[in-house]
């Protein structure tokens, strides 16, 4: 049976900003100053998908105690002063949604700050204006499927009808558990850690209209 596509869920970090290796060098960069000594990949690997409150209760497992009262504000900080130095937005996404054929939304593990800066520093916000989701809106984030149910909703969409394109393994699989159908970007994530979660893989923006063509056509 056909299932139309009713809404497209974008991920926002990495997806349709390139902010995953500059927060991932800034959040490895205070790993390391903690004593947990992270490589930018190890934290990419780790961290990268999560919402900041799931990623510091990994951290202070790691860690074995809790973190620096002012980490989360050094994090944020020394990442917004990179976004400003050196963010864009993800290579061909601007032509993706300048051209998409049905509604579209962003359902982010960000927090509304820095969504609402990023999408502003790369001329993106006013395309999702009004339907930006945070996982701060949601009793669990990625990899729970809370944040896209809840963006569903607002929205007025099927989650079936859902189309959810995502660059982490965590992403994946909340749109699995949330009865989505998830399209994994693997510009940052080996594609086979995005197939095992239970994505279609595509390496560059060019090739993510068909594959959203092919699924309004296809079970």
């Amino acid at each position: 049976m056909t299932v139309p596509i009713e809404l497209v869920v974008f991920d926002c970090d990495g997806v349709l900003v390139d902010s995953e290796r500059l927060a991932n060098r800034v959040l490895a960069d205070l790993l390391t100053d903690i004593g947990l000594p992270t490589t930018v990949d190890e934290s990419l690997a780790t961290y990268m998908g999560l919402s900041m409150a799931s990623a510091v209760e990994r951290i202070e497992a790691r860690l074995g105690g809790a973190v620096p009262p002012d980490f989360l504000e050094r994090y944020r900080r020394s990442t917004f002063e990179a976004f400003d130095r050196e963010l864009t937005a993800v290579d061909g996404i601007v032509e993706v949604i300048e051209t998409l054929r049905w509604p579209s939304c962003v359902a982010t593990s960000g927090d509304p700050d820095r969504v609402r800066r990023t999408l502003t520093l790369t001329g993106l916000h006013h395309h999702f204006d009004g339907r930006i989701f945070s996982a701060v809106e949601v009793p669990r984030g990625k990899p729970h499927p809370d944040l896209f149910l809840h963006a569903a909703r607002c929205v007025g969409a099927d989650p079936a009808g859902c189309v959810v394109v995502e660059d982490s393994p965590f992403g994946v699989q909340a749109a699995v558990a949330a009865g989505m159908r998830p399209l994994g970007y693997a510009a940052m994530t080996p594609p086979s850690r995005l197939a095992d979660a239970g994505a279609t893989t595509f390496a560059s923006m060019d090739e993510l209209p068909a594959l959203l063509d092919d699924l309004d056509r296809t079970d």
